[in-house]
């Protein structure tokens, strides 16, 4: 899909200028337009990246509905294919703004499949086995980057299976594995989450609850949290247990305060508060 694109600064003022209404889509080459925006979906220029790229996506396919399906199964298709595990394997490499934010423009259009049915089930659980399989592989799970802005890979992909749970094509049958891949997220010894990463990861955690995984598969997971941090503790030094410790009381922390008062999840609040104290 992307051949000749434009630079940087090109494509900044020509979104800018579309923000501004100096120009329209209609005016527009919008296959270069879409082009140079994948190729550019993670750059290190935030205000690029975040306001004009990713706020351009966001008002195009949610607010104004001006990409037809076939623009958006082209997007859709080539975020998947080729810039969702792009640089993977690199540690802490710039690659992780593509692979995140490319994370948020699939939540975008399945947001906007939820309302137009434009996507098969078979993308859907194509998806749904990519994103479980991007969960597993992302170990760069920086928030906030001095100088380039909000990776947040984690809290993106977050929103992305937020969007997948809730569409109605997607398979029940993934939810354990993508429950058990998002806890995983908090048992990474090597970063301290502190941009309310928690949150956000909750978020689809309760949607898989609301649209049927058996709220025990959950308890199981805060059940087991005390020795699966006893094993770390022997294993880890004593920095890196700390970070697990931390973000582990973190998570079931806010678990705890958004199932307070909750009567569907009344089991559920009280293994958070067993174990709460078991850690403590």
């Amino acid at each position: 899909m992307i051949q000749d694109v434009w630079k940087e600064e090109v494509l900044k003022d020509r979104l800018m200028a579309l923000k501004k209404g100096q120009t329209t889509m209609e005016q527009e080459n919008q296959e270069q337009l879409l082009q140079a925006m994948l190729a550019h979906i993670g750059s290190t220029d935030s205000e690029l990246r975040d306001t004009y790229i990713y706020g351009s996506f966001y008002e195009w396919i949610l607010e104004k509905n001006l990409l037809d399906d076939h623009h958006l199964t082209e997007l859709w298709g080539y975020s998947l294919n080729h810039l969702l595990f792009k640089g993977i394997e690199e540690k802490e490499s710039d690659w992780v703004f593509t692979r995140s934010f490319t994370s948020l423009l699939v939540a975008l259009i399945l947001a906007r499949d939820l309302a137009d049915d434009f996507l098969s089930k078979g993308d859907i659980e194509d998806c749904q086995t990519k994103l479980l399989a991007y969960v597993k592989a992302e170990k760069d799970v920086r928030g906030y980057v001095p100088g380039k802005g909000w990776a947040h890979s984690v809290a993106h992909v977050s929103d992305a299976i937020d969007e997948l749970v809730k569409n109605p094509k997607s398979l029940k049958t993934a939810y354990v594995d993508i429950l058990h891949a998002l806890w995983s997220i908090y048992l990474q010894p090597h970063y301290l989450f502190i941009h309310d990463e928690d949150e956000r990861l909750l978020v689809p955690i309760f949607a898989m609850l609301e649209h049927g995984l058996a709220q025990k598969e959950v308890i199981h997971l805060v059940q087991q949290m005390p020795l699966t941090l006893a094993a770390l503790k022997e294993q880890l030094n004593e920095e890196h247990y700390r970070m697990v410790l931390f973000n582990s009381k973190t998570l079931l922390k806010s678990f705890f305060i958004q199932t307070t008062h909750q009567s569907q999840y009344a089991a559920l609040h009280q293994s958070i508060v067993t174990c709460l104290h078991e850690i403590y």
